[in-house]
């Protein structure tokens, strides 16, 4: 076996015969609770669905894991880091307060 055979992906970097694995970036963590939290936030579409939708109890669970997420890496990471998970906190928020008004009335 050659030391390209022995990393994740193969050959190509890619898994499963031709599909595109993004690099392994603490910023694709971040990724995978923003995308749900606008999807549940109606901001985008459902890739399932195709629909909109909102539902507050689960996009703000998306939030809260990306606070805690932030809490407990305090310190620990590369400021750019810390910048692009603190701006999508902050969006979420944000967004997340709009829709609650919205829901109210």
């Amino acid at each position: 076996m050659t030391p390209d055979e022995t990393k994740p992906g193969g050959l190509d970097g890619r898994e499963g015969g031709g599909e595109f694995l993004p690099p392994l970036e603490f910023s694709s963590i971040i990724v995978l609770l923003y995308f749900p939290a606008l999807v549940e936030l109606g901001l985008v579409e459902d890739p399932a669905t195709g629909g909109r939708q909102l539902n507050l109890g689960l996009a703000k669970r998306n939030i809260d894991l990306l606070d805690l997420l932030k809490d407990r890496t305090k310190g620990n990471l590369e400021p750019e880091e810390q910048s692009f998970l603190e701006g999508v906190i902050d969006q979420l928020k944000l967004a997340y307060l709009q829709k609650a008004e919205i829901a109210k009335m």
